[in-house]
């Protein structure tokens, strides 16, 4: 029973964290808030016994959220 308690939890975590990251206006914001998705989906992988697909989110996830960042970065916006 604490596992499937563990696993809602996350669900709705993840859940929560899907929300904030459509209604943020930070893009920066937005990119770490994914990196924390990515660990719970991780976590939530881990927790379901699928440690190959847990894997493949924490490397995906994480050079995603680089990309993001050096795009971000790289992006030139001025206030007008």
């Amino acid at each position: 029973m604490p596992v499937l308690l563990l696993e809602g939890l996350l669900l709705v975590a993840l859940i929560s964290i899907a929300v904030s990251i459509i209604f943020e206006k930070n893009l920066l914001a937005c990119t770490i808030i994914y990196c924390g998705f990515s660990f719970g989906a991780m976590l939530l992988y881990i927790i379901v016994g699928a440690a190959d697909v847990a894997f493949t989110e924490a490397v995906i996830g994480t050079i995603s959220t680089v990309y993001f960042v050096i795009a971000i970065k790289s992006i030139n916006r001025r206030c007008k």
